[in-house]
């Protein structure tokens, strides 16, 4: 299942909207097929260790990280597969998350006469389909809220103390790279005007692995302060830019228009574009994961309301230093209600310390731990 995982985890950023998902078949303690699914070469992970192993698959056992699909949707269903090829046994990591799918694979391939065993590495395999479950389940994207900050919850230096031009990076350049990974595993990268306007960022994907679907970036700016002359708006060759608004000229929607700018005209929640809203969009468009890369504005208000919030999980880099009072606070108001999050994990990443945890569990209840 290890091998299985790993074999998913090759396809990140290649899979959606579909899940990742890992196939190994073993037979005499010999593996003897192995695969893992693409969304564009369309075979899932079950069928390519089946022809890999061809005749010698018969009586194999298959370690598969998701349920196998028991319908027809792009192909045809794995269970099938699997009994045609006389498998014995079947280890399966988790269930599938998909109500067309949830518990039918397991159905049929017991009936066939098949040994069916669920759970083994299920944290594991969950975690590889987080997006994948939120999004099939509630079509609306599994949301990440990632930031940096100092030991005093601080996200950047006072007002005024730098020069023009001048950037300051709170975490080092390991944590810079894992944001990049969490950049590639994503449908969407999602901030604010305030943001923009302070850092003036590409948000592209600079991981250097591969991805199906370019990284569309999300700005909520209410009324519509791009710049044309900022990255984002001459970088639209490198990527998919959509600017959610609530009020703006039409001379300056014409012009983003033109540099090539996707502009969304959305509901406004107290003055800001509610990213409610804007998530509703992205599910419609099959976007499975957003991650959040905003200051302080944003990110109080996407957290507030505890597990009302529209944030689904966290993704906290604290750097080991102090900046003092005078710094810009993560937060810029109360949240409302203390917000806990669940399953935290924390991780070393050079002189840096990631800690993630989640705000709900985008896994459906009703599939047994």
């Amino acid at each position: 299942m290890q091998r299985a995982l790993a074999l998913a985890a090759n396809a990140v950023a290649l899979t959606s909207p579909n899940p990742t998902v890992g196939c190994v078949l073993v037979k005499d303690g010999d593996v003897i097929g192995e695969g893992h699914h693409e969304y564009d070469l369309l075979d899932h992970a079950e069928v390519m260790a089946l022809r890999q192993a061809g005749p010698a698959a018969r009586g194999a056992t298959a370690y598969v990280t998701l349920e196998p699909c028991s319908h027809t949707g792009r192909t045809g269903p794995c269970t099938q597969a699997l009994i045609a090829a006389g498998v014995s046994r079947v280890v399966i990591a988790t269930q599938d998350p998909n109500p067309l799918v949830r518990g039918k694979g397991l159905e049929q391939l017991r009936e066939a006469g098949i040994t069916v065993d669920v759970g083994v590495m299920q944290q594991q395999a969950r975690k590889q389909n987080d997006a994948f479950a939120k999004y099939i389940t509630t079509q609306q994207p599994f949301v990440l809220l990632k930031y940096a900050s100092s030991l005093d919850g601080r996200i950047a230096p006072a007002r005024g103390t730098l020069a023009p031009g001048e950037r300051f990076h709170v975490t080092g350049k390991l944590a810079h790279a894992r944001v990049h990974h969490m950049r590639n595993g994503s449908d969407a990268i999602l901030t604010g005007i305030g943001t923009v306007l302070a850092d003036d960022a590409l948000l592209t994907d600079r991981s250097g692995m591969p991805r199906r679907r370019p990284l569309l970036r999300v700005v909520l700016d209410s009324h519509l302060r791009l710049p044309l002359e900022s990255k984002l708006v001459r970088s639209t060759e490198l990527g998919p830019v959509l600017v959610c608004y609530h009020h703006a000229s039409p001379e300056k929607v014409a012009r983003l228009e033109q540099a090539g700018v996707q502009l969304l005209r959305i509901e406004s929640n107290g003055g800001m574009v509610s990213p409610a809203s804007v998530l509703r969009h992205l599910g419609q468009q099959q976007i499975t994961s957003v991650l959040v890369e905003a200051g302080a504005q944003l990110a109080t208000y996407m957290l507030s309301g505890g597990n009302l919030s529209t944030v689904d999980a966290v993704a906290a880099f604290i750097a080991p230093i102090v900046m003092g009072a005078s710094a810009i606070p993560l937060f810029v108001s109360k949240l409302g209600m203390p917000l806990r999050l669940r399953q935290v994990a924390s991780e070393a990443v050079g002189e840096d310390t990631l800690l993630t945890g989640y705000v709900r569990d985008p896994w459906p209840l009703a599939i047994p731990d």
